[in-house]
């Protein structure tokens, strides 16, 4: 592969996290001049799926779609990446640096991970293994993925393991759900059996100082326009044209865009290079608030797939997304942020639960009938709050089940009956009226939300950098890395950087993927807590 890109320019297909990476590991390992990078964004903002905003038309309201958990063992491409763009608010030190320091200040340590329906706090240490379950668990992370194959991970435990608190914290932690593929929980126990002792405190994870998007792409974002990158909001790239000479290897010719003047051909040079983000979580999220139920659609009217099809359509070996689109109802989830005009549920939260905002984790009601869980960030979750106004962000993981409060389900419900629901939960039924008058409910459904643990077969995600490739590679989620974990930061940075060091020929390792189970310490601590 010839490696002279001094003429080189770099066309990125998607604004989020992994594009962003892609561009940044351009520019400052691959030496490529900011203004020969260019980002192509289909809305008007960055970084895709990690987003944190002023709710869709509300008054002085806040959302984010989902939340991510960050650590730091098992990061190592995003503390990589973070390490060399400078915090916002404090840009003599990295964004790496003021995360590592916000964490020491505000240590993570849920005293109230688990609930009853009774709103008792479970004793979530004892994590409820029968004999059989342990078995279970030592004989999955023991088969190896060809003899997986495309197993659910209710095929590989009997009924017992998804009552127990492990189960109840893990699938909440980490977004699993039991028919969900049997190989991706299994990369996950891998990567991240360190964390099997700390499960009921989640003492492991690294929060930000405010939501990501502020804490970490905005910086980001900052970073990258000072080193002249081309960023080019409004932009759809609809189709990409690719030519095979057999021996000249597979290319990326033009990409084809639809901007506010129409349709456009950009041809690419012979020194180019395409990276191209398929797929998204995030596709078709719709909003409601408090008097409102947001629309569940199932048919991709966003464009986050339709780009992914027409590639798939050119080669056998760029991916099936159909597996993963192909079933909204094992995949949506609904998510809300309450935006409190007062304290009140916030100062009786932190009685009950004994976590100061920012020190807890996710408080799950196991017996809810919508699975609901929240987090009580650290306040202010976004730099823009008014003072006086704080927030909080929850879902429900049985978006169709039947609530125990407000008796319908929750993808069938508003705002106010959704945090009916939570107040109930929670036995804080003296506050409603209070609550429901000071609180503007934003709600979000996903589709898609959880597609990328959909039960999978080889070649259904595509090589980051194909086969014979020349000058392109695929970003994202939907990709395949061997031996990672999809459904984190740490997945889409790793493969953007793979992507840019194949690519470029830089002459820089990427970090190791970091697994627990290898590291003797950490190895025997889980083996222990798995015993006990």
């Amino acid at each position: 592969m010839n490696h002279d890109h001094s003429e080189s320019h770099i066309w990125i297909v998607g604004g989020g996290i992994a594009g962003m990476a892609a561009a940044a590991f351009a520019v400052r390992d691959g030496q490529i001049p900011g203004q020969h990078v260019h980002i192509l964004e289909e809305l008007g903002l960055m970084g895709g799926s990690m987003d944190g905003a002023a709710a869709p038309a509300a008054t002085e309201a806040f959302v984010t779609r989902g939340g991510r958990m960050l650590e730091e063992r098992a990061y190592q491409s995003t503390w990589d990446l973070f390490d060399s763009i400078p915090s916002l608010e404090h840009p003599t030190i990295s964004v790496r640096q003021e995360i590592l320091d916000f964490n020491d200040r505000v240590p993570t340590r849920a005293r109230a991970r688990l609930i009853s329906r009774d709103h008792r706090i479970i004793d979530a240490s004892d994590l409820g293994f029968s004999v059989r379950d342990r078995l279970d668990m030592f004989r999955l992370i023991a088969t190896p993925e060809s003899q997986l194959g495309s197993r659910r991970i209710d095929e590989a435990f009997t009924r017992h393991f998804f009552s127990t608190n492990f189960w109840q914290m893990w699938r909440t932690t980490f977004a699993f759900q039991k028919w969900h593929s049997a190989v991706e929980l299994r990369r996950y126990f891998l990567r991240f059996m360190h964390v099997f002792e700390n499960l009921s405190t989640l003492s492991d994870v690294r929060r930000t100082v405010y939501n990501q998007y502020d804490s970490m792409i905005v910086p980001l974002q900052r970073w990258l326009v000072d080193q002249g990158v081309d960023v080019r909001f409004g932009t759809a790239v609809t189709d990409v044209d690719f030519v095979d000479h057999a021996e000249g290897g597979r290319r990326v010719t033009a990409l084809h865009l639809e901007t506010a003047r129409g349709h456009e051909r950009l041809t690419l040079g012979q020194q180019d290079l395409a990276l191209i983000t398929l797929g998204s979580i995030t596709a078709d999220a719709r909003y409601g608030g408090n008097n409102t139920i947001p629309q569940l659609v199932r048919d991709r009217i966003d464009p986050g797939w339709s780009l992914w099809e027409a590639i798939a359509n050119k080669a056998s070996d760029f991916g099936r997304p159909m597996a993963f689109y192909g079933n909204v109802d094992e995949h949506k989830w609904e998510s809300f942020t309450l935006t409190m005009r007062g304290d009140a549920l916030l100062q009786r939260i932190t009685e009950y639960s004994d976590n100061q905002p920012g020190t807890g984790a996710l408080m799950t009601w196991v017996d809810s009938g919508w699975h609901l869980s929240i987090v009580v960030p650290h306040q202010p979750h976004f730099p823009s709050v008014p003072q006086g106004t704080y927030t909080l962000w929850g879902y429900g993981f049985e978006v169709d089940g039947t609530g125990d409060h407000v008796h319908k389900t929750m993808s069938g419900s508003t705002g106010r009956e959704i945090l009916t629901e939570l107040v109930g939960q929670l036995g804080f039924e003296d506050l409603l009226d209070e609550v429901l008058e000071t609180t503007e409910v934003t709600t979000v459904m996903m589709p898609y939300a959880s597609a990328l643990f959909a039960c999978r077969a080889p070649g259904d995600r595509p090589e980051v950098v194909p086969d014979r490739s020349r000058n392109f590679a695929f970003l994202g989620q939907f990709t395949e890395l061997p031996e990672d974990i999809v459904f984190t930061v740490e997945y889409s940075i790793h493969g953007a950087m793979h992507a840019i060091y194949t690519l470029l020929g830089v002459d820089r390792t990427t970090p190791p993927i970091y697994h627990g189970m290898f590291h003797p310490r950490a190895a025997a601590r889980a083996t222990t807590t798995l015993l006990r």
